[in-house]
């Protein structure tokens, strides 16, 4: 075949096919197309007769063996860069089963309930890779890939994803159902607010709200109705089964919540001493607990030797014998903090995320709300522990 007979639309099926739903497709497609055309008008207007001087003494077929080296590479060259595209769009489109739906979930307790909602209908993932902090971390450009493969994206809303809005509009997804979960719910203010500049504050209306509204199993209940009702709406002839399995999950999360409310109620001590940053006010309220963190809502924060001073001062107030920190959280100011107060530490779980390890032991979000229960009332002296 010709170089100059050659289809430009084909070869740009051969090369992008596998990249189809991918935002950058028709741009990619497009500029590939374009430029083989242009190759393709530059050999009609410049057939071989033209250079008789200069293919003297060549064969016809030295004339194609040079057209195809030259040609070759080039093609390898944009086989190589669209596998390139193809693998930054996040690679195929998750093995996904006919009929199911693909749901991305900003951290583990969404995907999570994601799961246990929809069951074998639908494929719940990740964005957050294993033990990554989801206040710090920011999508990649693979992540974008997947967000534009799903038809369903559920996150907890501005206050933890501030960089959710401008990725959803890039991606350009038409078909794809956002879930913020706070939306509609009673949310938290924090009490202490602080400079953080990593993260510096994106409005008045948002500036302070607190995101670690999974910490309230009540409010865990209002997540799942949504996420089944969304479900229900893209795939309507399961809706009956998305919502039995909600009402299931939350009949789990229910007798976990009855299991606190009996353990904490009979606490010596009401006070969660953290030394890190304010991340269980939500398990506080619901309750009737009160938390003395170290710092405000953001990990990045660095506490004031006043404020090291002042949770010192109240955890020997109040005689406490441990001060809690959080996985995922460097543990050096809490050790600080219990080494000058002459007491212990307990971990707690903000269960945003899970380690490898944890993900090997194949660790639910309920799992780590039990060991949470088990350190609180160990940590606060509650009868009967």
């Amino acid at each position: 075949m010709k170089i100059g007979h050659l289809n430009s639309s084909m070869i740009c099926f051969i090369l992008f096919s596998p990249l189809r739903g991918h935002y950058y497709f028709r741009f990619y497609r497009n500029f590939i197309a374009l430029s083989i055309s242009l190759f393709q008008k530059f050999l009609a207007s410049h057939p071989l007769n033209r250079y008789d001087k200069f293919m003297i003494g060549l064969s016809a077929k030295n004339v194609r063996k040079a057209l195809r080296d030259a040609l070759l590479p080039a093609l390898g060259a944009l086989f190589f860069a669209a596998f390139y595209i193809f693998m930054a769009a996040g690679g195929p489109a998750f093995g996904k089963s006919p009929g199911t739906l693909k749901v991305m979930n900003t951290i583990f307790p969404l995907q999570e309930f994601a799961g246990a909602v929809g069951g074998d209908k639908v494929q719940a993932e990740l964005l957050l890779p294993p033990g990554a902090e989801a206040h710090n971390w920011e999508p990649k450009p693979s992540d974008f890939g997947k967000i534009a493969k799903a038809d369903v994206f559920i996150c907890i809303g501005p206050m933890m994803e501030p960089w959710a809005a401008k990725v959803l509009k890039a991606v350009n997804n038409p078909r794809l159902s956002v879930v913020e979960v706070s939306s509609g719910l009673a949310l938290l203010e924090a009490k202490e607010p602080e400079a953080d500049s990593k993260h510096p504050p994106r409005g008045p209306a948002e500036r302070y709200l607190d995101p670690h509204l999974w910490l309230d199993f009540s409010l865990d209940a209002k997540i799942l109705d949504s996420i089944a009702r969304v479900f229900g709406e893209r795939d309507p002839a399961q809706a009956p089964f998305y919502r039995d399995r909600a009402e299931a999950y939350k009949q789990r999360l229910a007798d976990l919540d009855r299991a606190y409310r009996k353990n904490l109620a009979v606490c010596q001590r009401r006070q969660i001493i953290i030394g890190g940053h304010s991340a269980f006010a939500y398990l506080a309220r619901r309750y009737d607990l009160e938390q003395v963190a170290l710092y405000g809502l953001s990990p990045n924060a660095e506490p004031t030797p006043k404020k090291l001073a002042g949770v010192i001062e109240t955890a020997r107030q109040n005689r406490a014998k441990y001060i809690f920190f959080e996985a995922f959280v460097n543990s050096k100011l809490a050790q600080v903090l219990a080494k000058e107060a002459g007491i212990g530490t307990l971990v707690l779980h903000t269960g945003h995320n899970l380690t490898r390890e944890q993900l090997a032991k194949n660790i639910g979000f309920l799992d780590l709300m039990k060991q949470n229960l088990e350190n609180l009332a160990r940590g606060l002296d509650c009868h009967g522990q």
